[in-house]
């Protein structure tokens, strides 16, 4: 607390979308995370997330389509223009991910934890899979359309991120 008031705390949404599912997984998040009146909320498309937006937050959404059991490239890419100027600098931030996969999404969250176990991030929830089954060509490019429930668990772990911020628990 400095003069009597609560600095407010940031929390940075990074992802990907190609098909609209992990779009609408990220956007239940943040509309979670901003019920949250002491956080400010910023989404960003993995093409448009710098080195300076990640050094300026205070906690992490990372989200990603699993593509061909891996996290997307343009999240890769991502991560490698920020992995090495946010590096010791972000030490004990929290962060959690989320992954729109079309079977199973188990490669695309140990990429991300491994990545963020280098930038040295705290984990406060296990990785979100949202599993779509799209298994054909024509499946896995249609757009998405994910169920209520999965949003609501995006939601909940947006708000509680949110939550854990401001009340200074991560």
């Amino acid at each position: 607390m400095l003069g009597g008031t609560m600095s407010r705390k940031t929390l940075l949404i990074v992802y990907h979308s190609l098909t609209g599912g992990t779009r609408q997984m990220v956007e239940a998040a943040r509309d979670g995370a901003v019920q949250e009146s002491g956080v400010d909320v910023r989404l960003l498309p993995a093409t448009d997330a710098q080195p300076e937006d990640v050094l300026g937050a205070d906690g992490y959404i990372f989200a990603t389509p699993e593509n061909l059991a891996a996290i997307s490239g343009l999240m890769k890419d991502f991560f490698d223009r920020c992995y090495y100027p946010a590096l010791e600098r972000i030490n004990g931030r929290p962060y959690l991910a989320l992954i729109c996969a079309g079977s199973d999404g188990s490669n695309a969250a140990r990429q991300i934890a491994r990545i963020a176990t280098g930038w040295r991030l705290r984990e406060v929830a296990e990785p979100l899979i949202v599993c779509t089954h799209a298994q054909t060509p024509e499946a896995i490019l249609a757009p998405k359309q994910i169920h209520q429930e999965d949003l609501q668990l995006c939601r909940s772990l947006g708000e509680s991120l949110a939550s854990g911020l401001t009340l200074g628990i991560f």
